[in-house]
């Protein structure tokens, strides 16, 4: 609250050039509602920070039980891992699957899973090729890991109904659950490791595991996915240590206590009409307040090695995907003030909702900035030039704060230079992720504004499938999915042309995402341009150059592509 306070006066500093009008009051306001992401984002990136570097054990800092847990413990619990699955064709999915329970089995302790693949396909090429598969994978492992498939008919609730159903059907066998989703991918040990940590806790009702991208080729997906590496660690573990027993829940890649979850996690539907309301799309941080509220620990294990989970491997994809996100966590708002609610959680699901918020006041602060610099005599009768380069400089910082975090952990390691793929290729990698952060932001900004501004007219995505194959963008495709934000970039950037073009370059920061998204979102879908990023190892992760055994075996083409680069 302090930073943002001084953050203010600042920005109220540098708006007052040539007086403070009704345009820079509507100026600061705007900026004041994108201010706590980035705010919260850096603080969480310095406490992480600090915790990385000086911390003799930066796990046992956020997770003192991790620390008490040997990692060979033994499984005593009985453990459901839960894979739901909709309209995609199950070929990953039993690739990931037979990798997994393969290294289990082997670990001997396979008498203590039981996999649960739960379908609300309702495609029926797509469900034959389920039923098909999923049983001969029960065939293949009978008598040695148990295998149920079941499709619901009537897909009541989305994901959390699907979890409802295996809970109602099934629950009362298991002590624990591990939840996966279609995209993800857990080791044996990373399941083992977190199965051993909640069976020792009582009081520990969910552990989120952290997630890191999967190797891949596309090029949207490898750009977007180092970046996430960049910022994740630093941002988890910062969170992680004041958020306490507070934590997140992100839906999979967890290990979930299952009869307080069973008992008090259960998410009623929100009556009345209205696109947000209904069954919850997003329920999985709300299942964590509701967990934490019946007197249940949530916490966060920040390994690197716990999972990994596929991006979208187009910009149309990533788009596809965050407005169910969107739309899901506005719906957080009918439960911000449900009784009970511990603050911290109360938080979480508001500033949840922020992150969504704040894209019109991102794409306001162009708007109306572009008018009030436009009918300014000069640009320093409109904003100060001193302060308000100051103020830019912060916010710069502010936005990368993470990802400064982890670059700095990453240069002053010589083992982590070399998992990056060497220092050359490291700074090449942050490079382009820094220009590809620039564009997609504001591209996703406009997004979140013409979405929002689509719900009171009946506009919704529901919960859809995933194409997770590289494939290409068809220009025509971009240009209907992206053609307001092109029209919005471009209309800025002509309108200072014609009146002070040397805020051009400021202004790109916003405007240049929307105005490139066309190309940008075709571009990064070449598959050509994946793969020679990963043979050159632009957007390498440490997977790529020293390959664990698991991710060995799934055959995946980024990591080939590596290895001849």
């Amino acid at each position: 609250m302090a930073t943002i306070a001084g953050l203010l006066w600042l920005a109220a500093s540098a708006l007052s050039a040539g007086g403070f009008g009704v345009l820079d009051a509507i100026l600061l306001a705007m900026f004041a509602a994108t201010m706590p992401w980035s705010v919260i984002g850096f603080w969480n990136a310095t406490i992480g920070f600090f915790i990385m570097r000086f911390a003799s054990d930066p796990v046992a800092t956020v997770l003192p039980i991790a620390a008490r847990v040997p990692h060979d413990a033994p499984i005593t619990a009985s453990t459901a891992i839960v894979m739901c699955v909709r309209n995609e064709p199950p070929d990953r999915v039993i690739r990931n699957l037979d990798a997994m329970m393969r290294d289990i089995a082997a670990a001997g302790a396979a008498e203590r899973f039981h996999l649960y693949v739960l379908s609300d396909t309702t495609l029926a090429d797509v469900a034959v090729l389920e039923e098909g598969s999923f049983a001969a994978l029960a065939e293949q492992w009978r008598g040695r890991f148990p295998v149920i498939y079941r499709r619901r008919d009537i897909n009541t609730g989305f994901k959390a109904g699907n979890i409802r159903d295996f809970l109602d059907r099934w629950g009362d066998r298991h002590e624990l659950m591990v939840t996966l989703d279609t995209d993800s991918f857990m080791t044996a040990a990373a399941i083992l490791r977190m199965v051993s940590v909640v069976q020792a806790d009582e009081k520990l009702g969910i552990l989120q595991g952290l997630v890191v991208g999967m190797p891949s080729t596309s090029a949207f997906a490898r750009i977007f996915q180092f970046g996430m590496r960049l910022g994740m660690r630093s941002w988890t573990i910062g969170s992680a240590w004041w958020q306490a027993d507070c934590g997140p829940y992100w839906g999979h890649n967890a290990a979930i206590r299952i009869a307080p979850f069973k008992q008090h996690c259960h998410i009623p539907t929100l009556p009345g009409e209205g696109v947000l309301r209904g069954h919850v799309l997003s329920h999985d941080q709300i299942e964590a307040a509701l967990m934490r509220r019946a007197g249940y620990d949530v916490r966060v294990l920040p390994e690197e090695d716990l999972g990994w989970e596929e991006n979208p491997p187009t910009l149309i994809e990533f788009i596809r995907r965050d407005q169910r996100w969107c739309q899901g966590t506005l719906q957080y708002g009918f439960f911000v003030g449900k009784p009970g609610l511990k603050p911290v959680s109360r938080f979480q699901l508001a500033f949840a909702m922020l992150m969504f918020l704040s894209s019109p006041a991102w794409i306001g602060l162009l708007v109306f900035g572009t008018l009030a610099l436009a009918l300014a005599p000069s640009p320093s009768e409109f904003i100060h030039p001193g302060t308000g380069l100051l103020l830019l400089a912060i916010i710069l910082v502010m936005w990368f704060a993470p990802k400064i975090a982890t670059v700095l952990d990453v240069l002053t390691r010589a083992e982590l230079r070399r998992a990056f793929g060497g220092t050359a290729r490291f700074l090449a990698s942050v490079a382009t992720e820094t220009i590809f952060f620039i564009l997609l932001s504001p591209i996703m900004w406009v997004c979140h504004t013409l979405f929002l501004a689509g719900l009171p007219f009946g506009k919704a995505i529901g919960w859809i499938g995933q194409m997770r194959d590289d494939h290409t963008i068809p220009w025509s495709v971009a240009f209907k999915q992206l053609w307001p934000h092109t029209a919005l970039g471009l209309a800025s950037i002509a309108v200072l042309a014609g009146t002070h073009p040397v805020a051009i370059p400021y202004a790109l920061l916003i405007a240049g995402g929307p105005a490139l998204a066309i190309p940008l979102c075709v571009v990064t879908a070449w598959p050509s341009l994946g793969s020679a990023l990963a043979r050159i190892g632009i957007g390498r992760l440490p997977e790529e150059t020293a390959p664990p055994p698991a991710l060995s075996g799934l055959a995946l083409p980024a990591l080939a592509a590596a290895r001849t680069g």
